[in-house]
């Protein structure tokens, strides 16, 4: 597993290093360092690896399957009834056969196929390298160095422009939510290191580390990021606070129960009182003011989706024949906008159900694993911000963000059921 291990690595700091800096290559180096982690790791891994795999996935094992072919099937041709209008437009006006994909742009389409399976690739790969508790543990920190960067590049640039002057600030304040999560959740291996007699001076060093990441992840989120972005990183704090309570108190099932439903009704009306505050289409509700005209645009695109959308990433695309002004370009204010877009309300269906059902996995998981349970609380905390940063922000779109999602899940799922000691 040592190569898959090393390909993991490369394609986490990779994808994040130079999507930040603004290389456009750093997606392509990510997707095939993923493809290479993942040849590496089928023709390395052994029984007791497969039976890992099966005890982490038990959840939904169909669901790494169902998502690729789900986007490959808007590539499928058609009759002209299902396929999506521009080709029946086509078929009429040039003639040929009467076939056509559901997807608007081939190409655009592809590519988000080609993501969707790095991004799934990653998270199995994940769930077989982290059975070992110290590869677990760097994994950890270099998603907590990467996302604190992230962070603290957009500190940088919103504090003093000269020292960082292009920053994409959507995709560092989604990295700076997931930073938050993950910083916190070094700072309770620190405390669990100490508690467990290890080095008391490594300790105190890894915790100085993942203090450090949160003060500039919090900086970004919740001082320079939107109001939405901060309330969906609160979301995931109180996450982590109450599997820490429900474990430290060692509450009994109902308690936990009880304790448990509050915060979701708590939740519940929180997020009820953030779409009533808003107008217009639900999916545009949380998102920031992008003017009259772009508004109405966007209205018009969503009104205009059919069940099955206009083919994944094909948002930019298809929103330019939407944009009164031919030289712009329509761009997604939220990935759930976009997800919707391009997939349809059965597809954005699909994503809450996948999102929610991994959700309770790794929350289940934090619960009954004992003192590793940092490992799926933080993964869990992670989705739940990503769930509801989705509705505020585009950052998710980015494939740096979707690859380190999926090795933050991979991680979770994987020490939700790992042995200590197994390699």
């Amino acid at each position: 597993m040592s190569l898959a291990y090393f390909a993991l690595i490369v394609s986490i700091v990779s994808a994040s290093a130079l999507e930040i800096a603004g290389a456009k290559f750093g997606a392509y180096l990510g997707t095939m360092a993923a493809a290479l982690s993942l040849l590496a790791a089928t023709t390395s891994a052994r029984k007791a690896d497969y039976d890992h795999y099966v005890r982490a996935t038990s959840w939904g094992r169909w669901i790494p399957i169902a998502i690729p072919l789900s986007i490959a099937a808007q590539l499928a041709p058609l009759p002209l009834s299902f396929a999506h209008p521009i080709w029946a437009s086509t078929h009429d006006a040039v003639g040929g056969l009467p076939f056509g994909p559901i997807t608007a742009d081939i190409r655009l389409t592809v590519s988000a196929l080609l993501l969707a399976l790095a991004a799934i690739s990653l998270l199995g790969v994940t769930i077989l390298v982290v059975r070992n508790r110290s590869r677990a543990e760097l994994v950890l920190f270099v998603l907590s160095g990467v996302t604190a960067v992230s962070a603290l590049m957009l500190d940088l640039h919103r504090l003093s422009p000269a020292l960082a002057a292009t920053v994409p600030a959507d995709l560092t304040a989604t990295m700076a939510g997931l930073g938050l999560m993950l910083n916190l959740a070094v700072m309770q291996l620190a405390a669990e290191r100490a508690e467990t007699h290890h080095s008391v001076l490594r300790s105190v060093a890894i915790g100085l580390c993942g203090l450090m990441g949160t003060l500039a992840s919090a900086l970004a989120v919740f001082g320079l990021s939107g109001t939405n972005s901060a309330i969906a990183a609160s979301f995931g704090i109180v996450l982590i606070l109450l599997i820490l309570v429900i474990r430290r108190l060692d509450l009994s099932p109902l308690a936990a129960g009880a304790l448990s439903a509050a915060a979701l009704i708590g939740a519940a009306i929180v997020l009820s009182f953030l779409f009533e505050k808003g107008s217009g289409p639900v999916l545009l509700r949380l998102v920031p003011d992008v003017g009259a005209e772009t508004r109405a645009a966007l209205e018009r695109m969503l009104t205009d989706t059919r069940w099955f959308g206009a083919g994944a990433g094909t948002f930019a695309a298809v929103g330019r024949i939407y944009q009164s002004d031919v030289g712009a370009a329509l761009t997604a204010p939220s990935t759930a906008t976009a997800v919707f877009a391009g997939t349809g309300w059965i597809g954005l269906a699909a994503a809450l159900a996948v999102s929610s059902i991994a959700l309770l996995r790794l929350f289940f998981g934090a619960l009954q694993r004992g003192r590793d349970s940092f490992f799926p609380a933080a993964a869990a905390a992670c989705v739940l911000f990503a769930l509801v940063q989705s509705f505020a922000g585009p950052g998710l779109l980015r494939p740096a963000a979707i690859l380190c999602l999926a090795v933050i899940v991979g991680l979770g799922l994987s020490q939700s059921v790992s042995q200590s000691g197994s390699r």
